[in-house]
């Protein structure tokens, strides 16, 4: 279960960012097979694209979506378009917005910083990809 592993990468063991817990869980629950430079890519988006803008947790589930549903390039993936609105419309409507600086005002906490955004945003992600792997 996707949940699990993200809550074992965001022990302080790891010290990952929201956006780089996401791709490592990712990677570990649906076997993507990245090598550590691929994981790598998801650094930039840590505390909202580094300028608190656009969460992490998004950056890196719509980049999990992205391994997973791409056909061969984006505009020829009429599933990942979908997957990716049904993300946004999920996010926005559980935790009311899709801004780092704001979500942390709304669910950040001093004992578990950002931890309930990331899990919301992997039980969204998770199944998206359970209900969307076979078709």
């Amino acid at each position: 279960m996707l949940i699990e592993k993200i809550k074992k990468y965001r022990n302080s063991k790891y010290n990952l960012s929201c956006s780089e817990t996401i791709i490592y869980a990712s990677n570990e629950e649906y076997d993507l097979n990245l090598d550590e430079n691929t994981l790598k890519t998801m650094a930039p988006f840590s505390g909202g694209m580094m300028i608190e803008d656009t969460c992490g947790a998004i950056t890196g589930s719509l980049a999990v979506l992205g391994i997973l549903f791409t056909e061969d390039v984006a505009h020829k993936s009429d599933l990942l378009k979908e997957l990716v609105k049904e993300f946004f419309i999920r996010f926005e409507d559980i935790l009311y917005s899709r801004n780092c600086s704001k979500l942390k005002e709304l669910h950040r906490t001093d004992d578990k910083g950002c931890n309930d955004i990331i899990y919301k945003a992997g039980k969204i992600l998770d199944d998206l990809v359970k209900n969307n792997l076979e078709r």
